[in-house]
This record gives structure tokens, sequence and C-alpha cells, in this order.
């Protein structure tokens, strides 16, 4: 569809009104995101922690040592930035990296006690302070934001 004149640009944003009614959606879904990460992020960070660095730490909390694969498989890190992430967090002294007696190629993280103690104090804080937030919508309003979202999530992922 060209865009060469008043006409055609009128056509186009009657088509894009009519037909592509998802805007709003998407509008919507990303301000809900970023309203999120922001709660949640400040609260994070006036833990002493980063974002990422809490993701790892909940997701090796309170579990047997797992693989930078099942991390990467857990956690919303991209692959690019786990390997970065991890060595920062190994220099913290938060995460320790461990042989895999099965295969060589392979490492398990798991955390320290340092990393524990962490755990035990920023997990907890962290869901009270999202609790706050959420407890503001209804189970049923939850359970149908859950299926929304599900929903959504399965016209992309097949």
């Amino acid at each position: 569809m060209g865009l060469e004149t008043e006409l055609d640009i009128g056509q186009y944003m009657d088509y894009i009104s009519t037909y592509m009614n998802f805007l709003p959606i998407i509008k919507q879904l990303a301000r809900a995101y970023q309203g999120f990460e922001g709660y949640s992020s400040t609260h994070i960070r006036g833990l002493g922690l980063l974002p990422v660095q809490f993701d790892v730490i909940a997701t090796l909390g309170n579990q047997p040592p797992i693989t930078y694969k099942q991390l990467g498989e857990k956690t919303l890190i991209s692959k690019s930035s786990l390997t970065g992430v991890v060595e920062r967090m190994v220099q913290k002294g938060f995460i320790a990296i461990l042989e895999n007696p099965d295969d060589a190629r392979s490492h398990f993280l798991t955390l320290t006690v340092k990393g524990q103690k962490i755990f035990e104090k920023a997990f907890p804080e962290h869901l009270q302070h999202l609790e706050m937030a959420f407890q503001k919508l209804s189970k049923k309003q939850m359970k149908e934001i859950e299926e929304s979202l599900k929903t959504l999530k399965s016209i992309f992922i097949s």
C-alpha cells in the first residue's frame, strides 16, 4: 500500500484502525511490563542487587546445583549475557562453579554460603513487595490475567 497522497495515508489509517485492533493490546502489554519492571527492579536494587543477580539467586536458591544450560532455561537472562553475569557473581562470592562428574564439558552452578544468605533475606522480602501490588487484584482477576497471558503466549509459541 503506497503512501503517495493524503488520501492514501487516510486509507492506511482506516486500515490500521479496522484490521489492526491488536495494537492497543501490544501497547498495554508493553506498559504493564515496564510498570512491573520498574516496581520490581527498584526494590531489588534497594536490596543491593541487580535484577539479573536476583534472577540467578532466586533460581539457584533452595535447590541442587544446576548446569549453565538449565540456568539459562529457568531465568529471563539472554544466553549471550548469562556467562558474564555468572562470572561476575562468582567474583562477588555469590555462586560457586562445580565440576560435573558425568560430563567434563559442563559445570554445575550453586549458591555459596554468602549467596544462600542473600537468597534467604532477599527472596522473601521481594515476594512481600510484589504481594503488596498483587493483593490489589482478586483471585478471580489474577486467574483471568494468568489465562489471558497463557493464551497470548500460545499464539506466538507453537
